[in-house]
């Protein structure tokens, strides 16, 4: 065998070592940089998820509110409606009370005696009435003088009253549960000595 056979066999036996198929299977190493951005895509894609999932409950939030608020003006509203109604309800009573009271007066044998029975049974039913709706009734003769509750229309001098006195009321007032629908009118005790047009104490 010549020199040149014998070389080329043991060349044809021989692997390059860019064909080496262990080495083609080998995992290229990734560089600390790669994998930091591979860190940080798959922060950003799970902070993405939990936005979403933060936005969703928000919207979610926000419509049940909206629910809450409208059932509450519906509520609101039908509350005030039934209140108004139960109130014209037992107004109509007291109404029919005033008519028949009235038709009896125009009769020419009219009783005063049973006229003012009916009125004063009238105004027991209105009465009534107006306690089942917390309507109250502000009547503060003899009390001192209110200013949150009371409006002085005058002031007079009394010897038998300390001032600032209520000494007559000229329209009573009336409230509604704790809120004030209308102040008593009232006329206001001075000192006799006091000249007219004196101060009424409002911190009384």
């Amino acid at each position: 065998m010549s020199d040149n056979e014998r070389k080329a066999g043991e060349e044809s036996g021989r692997q390059e070592p860019w064909l080496d198929e262990d080495a083609l299977n080998e995992p290229i190493d990734q560089s600390p940089q790669d994998e930091r951005i591979q860190e940080l895509e798959r922060e950003l894609e799970a902070a993405k998820t939990k936005a979403e999932e933060n936005w969703n409950e928000f919207l979610r939030s926000r419509a049940e509110l909206e629910n809450v608020r409208r059932r509450a003006e519906r509520d609101v509203a039908n509350a005030r409606k039934t209140g108004v109604e139960k109130l014209a309800t037992e107004l109509l009573a007291v109404r029919d009370s005033l008519e028949m009271g009235l038709s009896a007066a125009r009769e020419a044998n009219a009783d005063v005696a049973k006229l003012t029975e009916g009125s004063e049974l009238t105004l027991k039913m209105l009465t009534q009435a107006m306690d089942k709706f917390s309507i109250q009734e502000v009547n503060p003769l003899g009390q001192r003088f209110n200013p949150e509750e009371h409006e002085a229309m005058a002031m007079q001098p009394s010897a038998e009253h300390e001032p600032n006195t209520v000494i007559h009321v000229v329209q009573k007032g009336y409230k509604l549960s704790d809120r004030l629908l209308r102040p008593a009118m009232v006329v206001v005790s001075r000192a006799a000595d006091q000249q007219q047009g004196g101060h009424i104490d409002e911190q009384a």
